[in-house]
């Protein structure tokens, strides 16, 4: 099984686009894809509170899986059993289910409120996805466990430790599953395995229920590297073992995807060669690729290729150029600095040699929320009315390099609000975008106030 897993805890993406990305990971070798919904998935009943604004609806679900199938990827759905729970503990209806009341992150495993949760959670999942083999229960980096009361006292009582108190609640975990839905195979990730011992492994018995599938980051992988741990699994009494989580780290999709396509290639080929290489290009179209430098030159042809570039370019220029002109302009520096700003004053017939460089910018609002620059065209798709990619020079003078950025901020907008929903676009602004361009409609705003003062003594 080679899966692509996508984590839905953050930048969900639209089912438009995922009808597009679906056939280019089946044509670069994947053929399963990991689904970890979190707050994406359309809950029910007292767990509706679990569900995002933004939730996909149950006729998404369903898309998904159709989609899936066309494309000849099996859905693995993926619900997180024990760590990793924070979507689901942050809200004060589950607080009191924590391992430590001050962290949202893990279950406490001895309340029996838990285990149904889950079994209410896994129920809710599962008979969304009928058509699915495998069920994944997470299970990994399950932080602060020992640590409540409740845990102490228990392997205080047991003369047990963290690792058999895991394995306990895991074991619960998959027996559910076992008995109410025969013939599902489970997987979970390996990372808690690996502190425990052989023997309390076998004396558990997940093993006749459960595949571990390895996982760990690093930036020069060698298949080598986990071969104690299957051995170590074998010798558990495992019988298959999952290896995959080869997903890019914290970056949007489309951003990734060259990435992502040279990791699935590199395993179909097994190895990344000229064969592999070329099979990227000609997929994604570009010309050529440079892996030490993480760059792909060409306009490429894949979904969200756009949107590709475009972060590029804010990446590589936004906050060098916006940086460059406020500090390097001359007369910005002299008549408008931080000083003259914070006590308000200024002389005119200075303040107006950079005034021209400013006040095309004003026409756009100054000071004005990039969340109220809304961009056109939220259809489904990248296929139409796309705008022509604009590459922004760092070295444009201030007056251009206002417009330009405003202007590109408004395309790329346009383009990430076809892929990914309101807060998903709002956060990736906040955090990327604003920070800088702020910074240019803060001297707008100080420019205009301070230029109608007439040129009055400083403000003391």
């Amino acid at each position: 099984m080679r899966l692509v897993h996508l984590d839905l805890k953050g930048a969900a993406p639209r089912v438009s686009y995922l009808e597009q990305v679906f056939p280019l990971l089946s044509q670069l070798g994947a053929n399963g894809i990991l689904i970890e919904y979190e707050d994406m998935f359309p809950f029910q009943g007292e767990l509706e509170i679990l569900k995002s604004p933004y939730a996909y609806s149950e006729e998404d679900i369903e898309r998904i899986q159709q989609l899936a199938e066309l494309n000849k990827l099996e859905v693995v759905p993926l619900v997180q059993t024990f760590g990793h729970v924070e979507f689901i503990l942050k809200h004060e209806k589950y607080q009191h289910l924590r391992e430590v009341e001050r962290f949202p992150n893990s279950f406490n495993p001895h309340v029996p409120e838990t285990l149904a949760l889950l079994k209410s959670i896994l129920s809710q999942v599962i008979e969304k996805h009928r058509g699915s083999t495998w069920i994944h229960i997470g299970a990994d980096e399950v932080f602060h466990l020992g640590e409540g009361m409740d845990s102490k006292n228990w392997m205080s009582r047991n003369k047990g430790d963290t690792g058999t108190m895991y394995l306990k609640h895991i074991k619960e975990v998959l027996g559910f599953i076992a008995t109410q839905y025969r013939g599902l195979r489970a997987l979970m990730w390996d990372d808690m395995l690996r502190k425990i011992s052989v023997g309390a492994l076998r004396e558990s018995g997940i093993a006749k229920h459960v595949s571990p599938m390895v996982w760990f980051y690093a930036p020069d992988f060698e298949a080598e590297q986990i071969g104690p741990f299957l051995a170590k699994y074998a010798e558990s009494g495992f019988e298959a073992h999952g290896y995959d989580h080869y997903s890019v780290l914290c970056e949007l999709l489309p951003v990734g995807i060259p990435s992502l396509a040279i990791c699935l290639q590199t395993l179909v080929n097994g190895g990344f060669t000229d064969e592999t290489k070329r099979k990227v290009l000609d997929t994604l179209g570009f010309q050529s690729m440079q892996l030490e430098q993480s760059t792909c030159e060409g306009r490429g042809a894949f979904p969200g290729a756009e949107i590709y570039h475009m972060v590029e370019q804010v990446n590589g220029h936004l906050k060098e150029s916006i940086l460059k002109a406020l500090e390097e302009e001359s007369a910005i520096k002299g008549w408008f600095s931080p000083y003259h700003r914070k006590h308000q004053f200024g002389n005119p017939r200075n303040m107006e040699s950079f005034g021209s460089k400013v006040l095309k910018y004003v026409v756009l609002g100054a000071g004005s929320h990039l969340g109220c620059l809304r961009g056109a065209g939220r259809g489904p798709g990248l296929s139409s009315g796309v705008p022509r990619r604009r590459e922004l020079d760092p070295h444009s003078p201030p007056a251009r390099l206002h417009e330009d950025w405003e202007s590109f901020v408004r395309d790329l907008r346009a383009h990430l609000e076809r892929v990914y929903f309101p807060d998903t676009v709002e956060e990736w602004m906040e955090e990327n975008i604003n920070p800088y361009l702020d910074q240019l409609r803060d001297l707008v705003r100080d420019y205009r106030a301070i230029i109608r003062l007439n040129a009055r003594p400083k403000n003391t």
